[in-house]
């Protein structure tokens, strides 16, 4: 009779690789010092 119970390889999500964490902190700091270029120049 075969095993039939669920592995660990399955229910598990696969992690973000260093890479695509790195890009998306490096999204979120470009898309901040875009939002703060526009509020300064709405105030002068």
């Amino acid at each position: 009779m075969a095993d039939k119970s669920p592995r660990q390889s399955m229910s598990k999500k696969p992690a973000k690789s260093i890479k695509q964490k790195r890009t998306d902190k490096k999204a979120g700091a470009a898309a901040a010092s875009e939002l703060e270029k526009l509020t300064k120049a709405k105030k002068n």
